[in-house]
């Protein structure tokens, strides 16, 4: 029996809660992870799982095996990693999360140009919205659009970006342009779902962050369907500038209350801090600083010199 790969398939059990989780993981049948357990339990004469037909859970030994094995199993990998990258070649699997708006708009082209610097790293990325605990072992590596980060985890800030109140001037023309958010109570609103505020709209009032309930007219947890909504004048927009940027140069919408605008986020990429750090994380990390750094001039640039151009005609 191979136990250290034995050892690694409990943890992993124990990780993500179900065999079959482990089985999708490992690309293997749940069988063959039950056979690692039984083997396992067997060489150690005791039993380390729970189980039912809902749940698994650890025994006072299974505890005790996982509390002692799951380090030496992370020292090992990373000692893997450290002997590996001697030759100064970097490679291996990246699983990465991200934001479903800002991946899927920014991420895949930024994954791009890093994998021509360094094809034998294969990217996997996770687009979600929710909260990842990266310490349960799924991702090496969580991009965030957060001012609130985790205990335990690096945080590496990559760009930030402004989050602004948006209408058409389609919108603005039927219905007006609110002057207070106050009147918001009064205007169609299209509404985010599944973000850490909820049913709330941010924003600053004398300095303090204000969280005002909208009544949403149209709503949905993808942001380019509610820039492209608000571009088609069905109502006002809250949305990071990131992801609104192309609207906004061509004149499709326009910031409104501008006055309660909160102070700028900031977009991390995050991973857990150890010991040694993969070359796959870090050459990715400083990449993306120096990516997006460099994207957020040309954009500034270009963005002045069209708004120049158009005040001009």
């Amino acid at each position: 029996m191979d136990k250290l790969n034995a050892a690694k398939v409990f943890c992993r059990i124990v990780d993500l809660g179900s065999f079959a989780a482990v089985a999708r993981e490992m690309l293997v049948s749940p069988m063959m992870i039950s056979k690692y357990m039984a083997q396992l339990e067997q060489s150690l004469g005791v039993s380390l799982l729970n189980r039912t037909t809902r749940r698994i859970s650890l025994t006072e030994a299974g505890e005790r095996y996982y509390a002692g094995s799951k380090p030496l199993l992370d020292d090992f990998d990373e000692l893997d990693e450290e002997i590996a990258q001697l030759g100064k070649h970097v490679k291996g699997i990246l699983k990465i999360t991200a934001p479903i708006d800002f991946g899927g708009i920014y991420m895949v082209a930024a994954i791009d140009a890093y994998q021509r610097l360094h094809p034998d790293v294969k990217v996997m990325m996770s687009l979600q919205n929710t909260h990842i605990n990266l310490s349960e072992g799924s991702y090496d590596l969580s991009i965030l659009v957060s001012n609130s980060l985790d205990l335990g985890v690096v945080a590496k800030k990559i760009a930030e970006t402004e989050l602004c109140t948006y209408a058409s001037p389609d919108y603005i023309a039927r219905y007006g342009e609110p002057q207070s958010i106050q009147e918001l109570d009064r205007h169609l609103c299209l509404h985010y779902i599944d973000t850490p505020h909820e049913d709330y709209w941010v924003f600053n009032v004398d300095g303090e962050e204000k969280k005002v309930r909208t009544t949403w007219h149209f709503a949905s947890n993808n942001g380019r369907a509610l820039c492209q909504a608000a571009a088609l004048g069905m109502g006002i927009t809250q949305a990071p500038q990131l992801s609104v940027a192309n609207y906004l140069q061509q004149g499709k919408l326009v910031e409104i209350l501008k006055a309660y605008r909160i102070p700028a986020l900031a977009i991390y990429a995050t991973y857990l801090q150890r010991r040694f750090i993969p070359a796959k994380i870090s050459t990715f990390v400083n990449f993306l600083s120096h990516y997006f750094a460099e994207r957020n001039e040309q954009t500034t640039v270009d963005y002045s010199a069209k708004t120049e151009a158009a005040t001009k005609r």
